[in-house]
């Protein structure tokens, strides 16, 4: 029941209309906070001149976004066209060695950009987990993986390991920290399947294969050693329309983010307290909405235009992560599916079996999220994040076993198949705000979050409140007749 369930037409088209008129009007409210606060002092340091033709400011808060796709663009374009380039060149020449050809020129890059010194710190995690694998106890090499990682996350091993870079150019902390975590996590993965390997162990020359891979190398997203593994070996040509059509979305995407930063400041607004609580409850909910949004968007592009060149190396890379709009229950939400896929093969899939035990799915949660917590660089404001999030998940599940008892059961199959899905709706509008103020703690800080809950839940109850939650309920309800959409013909059902 629910999804299966469909709903009047004139039903669905009055959500849409209700959610567009509310998106509408909460981007007009933050495009007039925007355009009379751009001279404001606390401004100055994130809004930056911008498109001259556009005649306003940029909003230039999310470095990471201004890295990719402004101060060092040509840097990173640069470095994938020769990976492109030498693919191919060696493509046509000896295709046999596609694959070491790759390792070769992703170690020669990352020896230009770091050093001799950061190659050999990368190869000593390498050969410390390779030889640790050769034990075949899970239990040892997760403990020595996750000590590495940590040491990149606690003093003095940062101070000490980050010795091991020298110069001045301005990506190298970047380029530190991610190539050292995604390579960590990367042999972890090839330790726990060389554990799994029941006859004799795969070999070194396979781990720098998979280690060094130039477009996965720095920022991810991670494949799982047994899926690069495969697909490096087993070529899957792939249709050049299709990767030209996802080019064209993802270049589509960064021009409409762009154009975004130019007329509506999400990200520089909730950092400035005062100007916040003159905010109308619409702005307030629009601001941290379009902030998780925008996370998505940041996220689905930059990984996109990696994938879109492991794609020309016909690897089949993780997808991007769900849209934050299409969220509505704890278990389906990620931001990096890579890490998504790494953590649920690895550690909650693992511990959680089927997911139907109580006390499983606790202890399955609690360590997937504690080793999120790791990755992600423990602070306060992760830990809230972490445990809120490691609470939605279990709370979903604890009510779920709770309304499949009586008399939730006989109720439900009393009501109409329509009807059911409605009251599901309302349940799940309360929890698409929960991760909603959960992730703008880790995307941007617990005040702003702070803030939020108490203009929704308290300064503006019960208009606000009840306006915002009815919105939300046409935005879910939006989001079930989608999945509906998708699903399988014989499981759908007719209107009533």
């Amino acid at each position: 029941m629910g999804v299966k369930a469909a709903l009047p037409k004139h039903e669905l088209y009055f959500y849409y209309v209700v959610l567009c008129f509310a998106m509408l009007w909460a981007a007009s409210w933050i495009l007039e906070v925007s355009s009379s606060n751009v001279n404001r002092k606390s401004f100055k340091s994130n809004i930056q001149p911008g498109w001259y033709f556009f005649g306003r400011k940029m909003d230039t808060a999310d470095v990471e976004w201004m890295m990719w796709f402004s101060t060092f663009r040509e840097h990173i374009v640069f470095a994938l066209s020769g990976h492109i380039l030498f693919a191919k060149i060696c493509s046509m020449l000896a295709p046999q060695y596609r694959s070491l050809v790759h390792t070769v020129y992703c170690v020669l890059a990352v020896l230009s950009s770091m050093g001799w010194t950061y190659v050999m710190l990368i190869l000593s995690h390498c050969m410390l987990l390779y030889s640790i694998s050769l034990v075949k106890l899970r239990w040892l090499c997760f403990t020595a993986g996750l000590t590495m990682l940590a040491t990149f996350k606690m003093e003095p091993f940062i101070s000490w390991q980050a010795g091991f870079v020298s110069g001045s150019f301005e990506l190298r902390p970047v380029f530190f920290y991610g190539g050292c975590g995604f390579s960590i996590m990367r042999c972890i993965s090839f330790a726990l399947e060389n554990c799994e390997k029941k006859e004799g162990n795969y070999s070194v020359l396979e781990l720098l294969k998979y280690n060094f891979y130039l477009p996965f190398f720095y920022f991810g997203p991670i494949m799982t050693f047994d899926k690069f593994h495969l697909q490096v070996n087993n070529l899957i040509k792939r249709e050049m329309w299709n990767i030209s059509v996802q080019a064209l979305l993802h270049l589509g995407a960064i021009i409409v983010v762009a154009i975004l930063f130019h007329f509506l400041y999400i990200l520089t607004i909730p950092s400035d307290l005062k100007l916040l609580k003159r905010l109308s409850d619409w702005a307030i909910a629009g601001l941290a909405y379009l902030n998780v949004v925008y996370d998505w968007v940041k996220t689905a592009v930059m990984f996109g235009v990696i994938n879109t060149v492991s794609r020309l190396d016909h690897l089949d890379p993780p997808k991007p992560p769900k849209c934050t709009t299409m969220l509505y229950v704890f278990s389906e939400m990620h931001f990096d599916r890579g890490i998504h896929d790494w953590l649920c093969k690895y550690v909650y899939n693992h511990l959680g079996g089927q997911h139907n035990n109580v006390l499983d799915e606790l202890v399955a949660s609690l360590c997937t999220y504690g080793i999120i917590a790791l990755w992600l660089g423990p602070s306060w404001g992760i830990f809230i994040w972490a445990f809120f999030n490691c609470f939605g998940l279990n709370f979903e599940m604890w009510m779920a076993k709770f309304f499949s008892t009586e008399p939730f059961v006989s109720i439900e199959m009393a009501m109409s198949q329509s009807m059911s899905r409605r009251i599901r709706a309302v349940l799940n509008t309360f929890n698409f705000w929960s991760i909603v103020l959960y992730n703008i703690v880790a995307l941007n800080s617990l005040d702003f979050a702070k803030l939020v809950a108490k203009r929704l839940l308290v300064k503006g109850f019960p208009l606000s409140t009840i306006t915002v939650m009815f919105v939300t309920y046409c935005l879910v309800q939006i989001i079930k007749e989608r999945e509906r959409d998708t699903a399988h013909p014989l499981d759908k059902e007719k209107p009533e």
